[in-house]
């Protein structure tokens, strides 16, 4: 059963233009990073993973006002290739709280926008 659906577009030339490596490093643990880094567009998977912390917490029905912090979303790469999302703190917590067994997620991005869309699921 679906228990949460969060969306997000990015505009990857707004979020280049703000992106330095202190706002890398608020927002991206070091796995995130290091893939990231290591794509021809480097931004375009930054911002495509910002998308899925912000439609995952869109999805939980909460922000950063309600505790969730960056760190607490993860956006993994399973062993099958699928992108996945490892939650942690607050994140995990309000996921517990509305009985979140599984997230499922979907990256995409163009040269100028970057979308994801998360859902959480009770199975």
């Amino acid at each position: 059963m679906i228990v949460g659906i969060g969306i997000d577009i990015v505009d990857i030339g707004r979020f280049r233009d703000r992106l330095d490596e202190a706002l890398i490093e608020a927002l991206f643990l070091p796995d995130e990073i290091a893939y990231a880094s290591s794509r021809v567009r480097a931004q375009e998977s930054f911002a495509a993973r910002f998308a899925a912390k912000e439609a995952a917490f869109k999805a939980l029905g909460a922000g950063l006002s309600q505790g969730l912090r960056w760190h607490d979303v993860e956006v993994v790469r399973e062993e099958s290739g699928a992108v996945g999302l490892e939650l942690r703190g607050a994140a995990r917590e309000a996921a517990d709280g509305m009985h979140v067994t599984g997230c499922r997620v979907s990256l995409s991005h163009t040269r100028d926008q970057a979308l994801a869309v998360v859902v959480m699921v009770n199975e």
